[in-house]
């Protein structure tokens, strides 16, 4: 797995997002621009999110902790999601992870839930956590990622929205 730039053209590319806690900042819009799936790692808060969100791109998403409302029952605690050849397994909290992803042979984990944006590689599997899309906490700024997915890479960037 590599994280690394590359220039030469993606096979897709993946927007991610999480903990939006009911608002849609409208730089999402932009970030998302032209992106081919959408995938929301869980804090949803309303189902107007993901309404809004499918009208950028298909949108796969997962309920976090803070779901816990009659719409969001819809959305299951973890998923597996296949884009070009590659496995993603989404989950809302990572410490809530509960199989090998290495010996399920999955390419990325997708976690939000700490509000920290980050990504790294262990055991050749890449870990993405898009930060938090929704109200500032921590004085951290509102972040979303892009996964760039090519035949033997994927790549991440983070995009602030306000």
């Amino acid at each position: 797995m590599s994280t690394n730039q590359i220039s030469q053209q993606p096979d897709a590319i993946i927007g991610v997002i999480s903990d939006t806690h009911g608002l849609l900042r409208q730089d999402v819009f932009k970030a998302f621009k032209n992106v081919d799936s959408i995938v929301h790692a869980g804090d949803i808060g309303s189902i107007e999110i993901i309404n809004q969100l499918s009208t950028i791109a298909p949108v796969n998403a997962v309920r976090g902790n803070m779901d816990g409302y009659t719409w969001a029952q819809k959305f299951p605690a973890f998923d597996v999601i296949e884009i070009k050849n590659k496995f993603f397994y989404v989950l809302h909290d990572l410490y809530t992870l509960d199989l090998n992803p290495q010996a399920a042979n999955f390419h990325a984990v997708i976690f939000g839930h700490t509000h920290i944006a980050d990504h790294y590689i262990k055991d050749n599997i890449l870990y993405v956590n898009p930060g938090s899309a929704g109200p500032v906490r921590n004085n951290r700024p509102p972040t979303v990622a892009r996964i760039r997915v090519y035949q033997n890479s994927l790549s991440v960037d983070f995009k602030e929205v306000s």
